[in-house]
């Protein structure tokens, strides 16, 4: 498929393609929440709401979960960049950044990283627009997140038929570009049955020269306050590099882990339990007060995904009984704590920042994200959780060294 400039700077500039068919009742009913919360939020900018929550200090520092290791001389380069999670990763693990490419101007991870190559907006982060000839030779790893709403439900699922799948094109570049590995990230609705075919035809047979495994990851498994279950492709050129690669086993438990989710990853289930650190929970993470009860928080929604300039980190209905019970409201995110704080929500609950729910998906608080709202949700839901990358980038590193 041949995508014009404009076609593609729509698509990525605002991933919510696709019109909601609402009765009349329900917009009315939509029209009056959004009404509502437009005036308390205007009473909350001029101080004529009471503050019922004071500005929170988190417990949790993300950069614990990912230490700085020494260089271990290895290069990557990152496409579909977004928030920077693989690229955050990859770096406190130690590699060597040659570039970042990212088509949406904000994504770029220019802001935190200054000295890096940044590629990004329609003109320079656009991939399919790239020969790649001039980085043969160059790159030990290729990482990157292909535009994943093509294999989510909130997506439509509709794959290999969705402009906006690009795993195409990130297979284009590994082709032509031969790293020593790759490292690929999507949902986990690219590992149902309607998209085996997918998977092996458009992914697996398109890359014959790499040894490849695909592997489910939990970011609570990682001290990620945040029940977030992604797929991983792993690939190596060499046989000996690939069986030398070993699945990131857990750092961290939480007791509200699945027994069979943690199996799947670790056969010593009980001797970890005894030993590893216990995840935080939400509100422990994000310095609340104790209300006598807590947990990991549902998947964080991409604001790119479903309605248009959406504020709201919910996926479901389950997911706003699960914020619910540890008294966090997921919609209306605020710009940053004081205005969370200054904006009282549903029930009193409290009210989370753009901060908060990048801290729960792993980000350290001095990484920047630009844009409005959210946008920043945007980029925050669609990241990889960077002390994930970062475990996935310590196995990499450690295999290729092994396989020499």
């Amino acid at each position: 498929m041949i995508l014009t400039m404009s076609t593609k700077h729509n698509i990525y500039k605002n991933t919510s393609r696709k019109e909601y068919n609402l009765t009349t009742e329900q917009r009315d009913i939509y029209r009056k929440i959004s009404q509502e919360s437009f005036w308390l939020k205007k009473c909350a900018e001029q101080g004529l709401l009471s503050r019922v929550h004071s500005i929170n200090t988190p417990q949790l520092d993300p950069n614990d979960l990912m230490p700085p290791l020494k260089s271990n001389n290895l290069t990557t380069l990152s496409l579909f960049s977004g928030g920077g999670g693989l690229d955050l990763g990859f770096d406190k693990a130690g590699y060597t950044h040659q570039g970042s490419y990212e088509i949406i101007p904000i994504c770029g991870v220019k802001n935190n990283r200054p000295n890096w190559t940044i590629h990004s907006g329609p003109e320079k982060g656009d991939v399919t627009q790239i020969k790649w000839i001039d980085k043969i030779g160059s790159i030990d790893v290729i990482h990157g997140g292909p535009p994943c709403q093509p294999f989510s439900i909130a997506g439509r699922q509709e794959g290999q038929n969705d402009e906006r799948n690009m795993w195409s094109e990130f297979i284009r570049a590994v082709n032509i570009i031969k790293p020593k590995s790759l490292v690929a990230e999507n949902v986990l609705g690219l590992l149902s049955p309607k998209f085996r075919g997918f998977v092996q035809e458009q992914i697996l047979d398109k890359l014959p020269d790499y040894h490849i495994l695909m592997f489910e990851l939990n970011a609570a498994n990682f001290g990620v306050p945040q029940i977030r279950r992604r797929v991983f492709f792993v690939g190596f050129r060499t046989l000996a590099d690939f069986k030398h690669f070993k699945i990131p086993q857990p750092t961290h438990i939480s007791s509200e882990l699945e027994r069979t989710r943690f199996d799947n990853v670790c056969s010593t289930y009980d001797l970890f339990e005894n030993t590893l650190p216990k995840t935080m929970g939400v509100r422990k993470a994000l310095g609340l007060p104790d209300i006598g009860y807590d947990s990991l928080a549902p998947t964080l929604r991409s604001a790119f995904t479903g309605k248009r300039n959406t504020t709201s980190v919910l996926n479901s209905t389950a997911g706003q009984k699960a914020w619910g019970h540890i008294e966090i409201w997921p919609n209306g995110v605020q710009a940053n704590r004081d205005k969370a704080s200054a904006f009282p929500a549903k029930n009193e609950h409290f009210r989370l920042s753009v901060q908060d729910c990048a801290l729960l998906q792993g980000f350290p608080e001095d990484w920047y994200f630009a844009g409005a709202v959210y946008q920043v949700l945007g980029q925050i839901g669609n990241s990889v959780a960077p002390p994930v990358a970062y475990q996935v980038a310590k196995a990499v590193a450690l295999a290729l060294s092994l396989g020499l």
